[in-house]
């Protein structure tokens, strides 16, 4: 039957010319093993088949290829998610944000006028031994400073309730028992306890009782010294840095008081006080009650006047200030904060270049002379306790910067006053905060899930194995005869 023995072509040509593996495959699915084997000897193809077998068996096998072939790259794409998803999930657990770990502190600064709360943070594990301490809160106390309450010890429950309040908002309530608050009393409480310091001890035991009500680690409350203060205030800005005429009938003429301005006080005040100790009054006072003060307005009188202050005929060191207290050479760069800052704020003083003497002197002299009335129109929302005596404290400032610590007009320009460094208030507070904080141990740092070796292994191993998975599945996807060719 010559028509079907090329199975449909019409001649051995026809075969020949067609393409012999397709009709090798035709025969194949037919059954015709012999067949094809046979045709294709005829057509002197280059394909070889190496053995013959029954149909059954090759057929199997066959199938089985054919499956494989088709499902590879299932395999693969599998392969492939399980990499990426392997991969994705080792970064992010190694790199995934670590809680923080800080520590929190509470220092109250109960001056004179006023109590202040600040919250500050710090890292658990400390640098150096010393919490790197940042201000974080700042909660001004309304009302006088806690030397106002000796007659009134039962409102201080009230007075602190606002500020303790918004301390326990802002540090994290799972940190409350291990906060710890600290109050430092200053020149307030210093001068109360020197008068009676039956009284103020019992204001600083109503402070620690009211403080200990909340959920901190309450460290005690005390009076610091001027000393400390000083010092203190010193470790903050380097911190924050990486750096009167005498006159008659019971009136005193006072030339650092502005002209017009009158105030009372008790003789006692004039007694009792440092600039006059030594001083003895003219004894026809001792009866008079009270002595009225009026102001001359005179800012060469009032510089005079506390020139007398500072004795420096005395000095049994190399160099002096003031008094025989020994003063280095004064190198590098100072910062004048606290009420230097506030007075030189008030004149108008602060800006970032640095305020000449002249410009100073220029300033307080024309300030000083101006009449009570004009000042008080000027600056009507400054309390009269504070204004009637910025003539006296700027004038103080100046002297005690000149003649005290015998600044010159060069070394002058190294003087910045300041209020506050990198966002954080300038004063004793912060001082204080580090070097309590040096006394907390350091807890040991967080660590990652994995060792950075162990991490970095497993990120190469994977992206090796996605790497060559998507290689694979590029070959068999563009070139899949060479899975193909045993089947042939």
């Amino acid at each position: 039957m010559p028509s079907n023995q090329y199975h449909g072509f019409s001649s051995r040509r026809d075969l020949c010319l067609g393409d012999p593996v397709l009709f090798w495959r035709n025969e194949l699915q037919k059954g015709n093993a012999h067949q094809g084997i046979r045709n294709n000897r005829i057509c002197g193809a280059s394909t070889t088949v190496l053995e013959s077998r029954p149909f059954s068996s090759g057929y199997q096998e066959s199938e089985l290829k054919v499956f494989c072939s088709k499902n590879i790259l299932s395999i693969l794409g599998f392969s492939c998610i399980i990499a990426v998803i392997a991969l994705l999930a080792l970064g992010l657990t190694q790199n995934k944000a670590l809680p923080e770990n800080v520590k929190f502190g509470i220092v109250l600064d109960a001056g004179s006028s006023h109590t202040s709360l600040y919250i500050y943070r710090w890292p658990a594990e400390k640098e150096n031994d010393t919490g790197v301490v940042t201000q974080i809160e700042e909660c001004k106390l309304k009302g006088p400073g806690i030397s106002g309450f000796a007659k009134k010890v039962n409102e201080i429950n009230v007075y602190l309730m606002a500020c303790m309040e918004r301390a326990r908002k802002v540090i994290p309530s799972i940190q409350h028992t291990e906060t710890p608050v600290y109050l430092g009393a200053t020149a307030g409480m210093r001068l109360l306890r020197m008068e009676n310091k039956q009284t103020a001890d019992k204001i600083l035991a109503a402070v620690a009782s009211s403080i200990s009500k909340y959920p901190f680690d309450f460290q005690g409350a005390r009076i610091i010294s001027g000393q400390e203060e000083g010092a203190y205030g010193w470790i903050t800005v380097n911190y924050l840095l990486g750096k009167f005429t005498q006159g008659t009938h019971g009136i005193i003429h006072e030339p650092c008081f502005h002209s017009r301005y009158m105030r009372k006080m008790k003789m006692s005040v004039f007694n009792e006080g440092f600039c006059t100790e030594r001083h003895e009054l003219n004894s026809s006072f001792y009866p008079l009650i009270d002595i009225e003060i009026r102001g001359a307005g005179n800012f060469q009188q009032c510089r005079q006047s506390i020139i007398q202050l500072f004795n420096t005929s005395y000095c049994p060191y190399s160099s002096c200030s003031f008094n025989g207290v020994f003063l280095p050479p004064l190198h590098g760069q100072f910062g004048a904060f606290s009420a230097f800052y506030y007075v030189m704020e008030f004149l108008n003083l602060t800006s970032e270049e640095p305020v000449s003497v002249e410009k100073l002197t220029e300033k307080l002299e024309e300030f000083c002379a101006q009449r009570w009335e004009e000042v008080q129109k000027n600056f009507g929302e400054v309390k009269e306790k504070y204004l009637s005596e910025y003539c006296f404290s700027g004038t103080y400032i100046l002297v005690l910067l000149l003649n005290g610590y015998h600044f010159t007009a060069e070394s002058w320009k190294n003087i910045h006053f300041m209020n506050k460094v990198r966002s954080t208030s300038v004063g004793w507070t912060l001082g204080y905060m580090l070097n309590l904080t040096n006394k907390i141990p350091a807890e040991e740092p967080i660590s990652p899930p994995l060792p950075h070796s162990t991490y970095v292994f497993l990120m190469v191993l994977f992206s090796l194995i996605l790497l060559a998975v998507i290689i694979v599945g590029i070959v068999v996807f563009h070139k899949p005869s060479y899975f193909w060719k045993d089947m042939v």
